[in-house]
């Protein structure tokens, strides 16, 4: 997307100098990283930035407009609603791709947000590896808003944990250690020093909620989530006991689980931003377009892409029994910005907001980025394919 630092990376890259960055970074906690790793970052440019933090600032007029909550109460599931929701989410995640518009300017479209955290770890440690094998320049950074890797980890810190010791935060999650993100997990803890918790490890006494640490039953008080009550109803059988978190308990949540829905497909219908796709709830839907081939249904109520009905017909929309919970979308037609040995990739770019308290906004702190040649960004359109997978954009400063 920067074509000069482009050409320049292309021209110096060797797999050989690849493999020896992945042994290195996969020599700390080994084992640890499933997913891909694409050969190359994404460089972007100041003007492309600005675009899509325009874009991010106008979804945040939304989300801090005072009847938000009002208008996104249907938005969690019942059963799932969770007490003591505090005032906004700490981290929010927006979803470009790069596309190109009807000049051929490369242009971001927003594909999903989320009020939930993302790899806010492994984006340190990752990109900072990068650097040592490869050129980048030093006037580009994967950190935002003028961060650097000191600023940012005691930004995530004073979010994460404010004022709590660290042995009293946990980070919460279904089994932790066999999660493809633990990488994740094991970073956040080796840069703030607290826990990967597995909710059946979780001891409840009344309100309180304790765990083991070396042995020793100890407090929670905070809670940095990363459990999807999805991925709770999925496992659920293969599970011991385990504490219900729909429970009063006396913990603060970072972020709360109900900023996972707050904050989601279920936001997109309210947004009106050139680089946001038009998105309607179905069960509001006045006319169905002529041209369905244009556009994409989800269901509000899954994540990792579950569901997404690519090619939609008149007999998917007509047979659908829940039509408020799902969402009809414009497609956006991802561009193979990228050039790499064989094909161009297409991208897409994750722009990672914290939000501390105290704040009248979130902020943009960090960033990662996915490449794909398939049909959509996932594994499995991108199998046995190189210059895919995981990645993350050096901005420039």
């Amino acid at each position: 997307m920067v074509p000069s630092l482009r050409k320049a990376y292309n021209e110096s890259f060797t797999k050989e100098q690849y493999q020896q960055f992945l042994n290195d970074l996969n020599s700390k906690y080994p084992g640890a990283i499933e997913f891909r790793l694409a050969e190359t970052p994404v460089f972007v440019s100041k003007s492309f930035a600005q675009k899509m933090f325009d874009a991010c600032e106008s979804i945040i007029d939304v989300i801090t407009d005072p009847h938000f909550k009002e208008l996104t109460e249907r938005a969690i599931p019942q059963g799932e609603r969770v007490p003591n929701e505090n005032g906004h989410a700490h981290m929010i995640a927006f979803d470009f791709g790069v596309c190109e518009d009807d000049k051929g300017e490369l242009v971001p479209q927003l594909i999903e947000m989320q009020g939930f955290p993302t790899l806010f770890g492994f984006q340190v440690y990752y990109p900072d590896l990068l650097r040592k094998y490869f050129p980048v320049p030093g006037n580009y950074s994967q950190y935002l808003n003028g961060l650097n890797h000191d600023t940012y980890l005691q930004q995530l810190k004073e979010v994460i944990m404010g004022d709590t010791p660290a042995e009293n935060v946990i980070l919460l999650e279904i089994k932790p250690h066999e999660q493809k993100t633990r990488i994740d997990f094991y970073c956040t803890r080796e840069y703030l020093g607290i826990e990967p918790v597995c909710i059946t490890e979780l001891i409840q006494e009344g309100k309180k909620l304790y765990y083991l640490k070396d042995g020793v039953k100890t407090a929670v008080k905070r809670i940095y989530n990363r459990a999807i009550f999805d991925d709770l109803k999925a496992q659920k059988s293969k599970l011991a006991n385990y504490v219900d978190i729909t429970q009063d308990l006396d913990v603060e949540w970072v972020p709360h689980p109900n900023w996972f829905y707050r904050i989601s497909k279920f936001t997109i219908p309210f947004i009106q931003h050139p680089y946001v796709p038009e998105t309607w709830f179905l069960n509001e839907l006045k006319q169905v377009p002529a041209d369905l081939e244009n556009y994409v249904l989800k269901p509000l109520f899954s994540f990792a892409g579950q569901g997404v009905v690519i090619d939609v017909t008149q007999d998917h929309i007509i047979n659908i029994p829940d039509p408020e919970n799902w969402i009809l979308q414009r497609k956006v037609n991802y561009a193979p910005v990228i050039p790499t040995p064989d094909v161009p990739a297409k991208t897409e770019i994750r722009l990672m907001y914290l939000w501390k308290d105290g704040w009248d906004r979130p902020r943009p702190a960090i960033n990662l980025a996915r490449l794909s040649k398939g049909k959509m960004i996932g594994v499995d359109y991108n199998k046995n394919k190189e210059w895919v997978g995981g990645s993350v954009c050096y901005f420039e400063q």
